[in-house]
């Protein structure tokens, strides 16, 4: 098993540089093999391993293409919705983030001094995760056609992810609720939650909680995870654990800050 936790595009030079027996798993954590068609690479084959969505073929899998931590938490939002058909409007995201989600190079918005007491955009409508997004929103609802209008934050913190997700819905709130209980009644780190949610709650873990809420014509899905857990390493172990057959839990029982 080998996880490669190398910057966006150096995961493909490294693949390209240094063979690999055809026994030994890879898990990408880039993005350089979450799209369909970057997934075909040197003799190898990747599956998105997004488990909500992918638990099947993440089993039989030879390597993994680890999701973004916005993709994450944002797909977790909207699977249900689109495995019942009922993706039908645009939709609206605005998702925050905190310094950890920047990753490891230097530039003047990841230092502290930047970041306290400070919030701002960045990429908005053209964030990269938006190509992953749409392509697991399609598998399940096909001929999906409809724009995902994303606003990206920098928050003041330094771990988590806060996405505010809604679109116009026909369901009632109870009827919204229940369809997510049942699309997630299998997973064992996503949880529907009847009250409004919070960052400390899954900070530290490798959970995602869900607050689903009706609001006129506006379904509104809040979704919170930890993005260096289930949006990055949390993730990636838990992916390694469904390739050798392991409970998909194993080593994910960690306790949030706020518990």
């Amino acid at each position: 098993m080998v996880f490669l936790c190398l910057g966006h595009g150096n995961s493909k030079a490294w693949l390209a540089k240094n063979s690999l027996p055809e026994t030994t798993h890879v898990i990408d954590l880039s993005n350089d093999f979450r799209l369909a068609a970057d997934q075909e690479f040197n003799g190898r084959e990747f599956v998105y391993g997004l488990p909500e969505l992918n638990k099947s073929r993440i089993q039989q899998a030879q390597s993994i293409a680890n999701p973004g931590c916005f993709a994450t938490a944002i797909q977790l939002a909207l699977l249900p919705l689109a495995q019942a058909g009922r993706l039908t409007d645009d939709v609206h995201v605005s998702a925050i983030t905190g310094s950890t989600g920047a990753g490891q190079s230097l530039s003047e918005t990841v230092h502290f001094s930047w970041r306290t007491n400070n919030v701002s955009i960045y990429k908005p409508f053209t964030h990269q995760h938006l190509g992953e997004i749409g392509e697991s929103l399609a598998q399940l609802q096909p001929q999906l056609n409809l724009d995902i209008n994303f606003i990206p934050y920098r928050g003041n913190f330094s771990r988590g992810i806060f996405a505010s997700v809604y679109t116009p819905s026909d369901l009632s709130q109870d009827e919204a609720r229940e369809l997510y209980r049942n699309f997630y009644s299998e997973a064992p780190f996503t949880t529907v939650s009847d009250k409004e949610i919070h960052l400390k709650q899954v900070v530290n873990t490798n959970k995602c909680l869900l607050h689903v809420q009706k609001l006129g014509k506006q379904l509104l899905i809040t979704s919170v995870i930890d993005n260096l857990v289930k949006g990055a390493s949390g993730q990636a172990v838990q992916n390694m654990n469904l390739l050798f057959g392991l409970p998909e839990t194993t080593g994910l029982s960690l306790k949030a800050v706020s518990f």
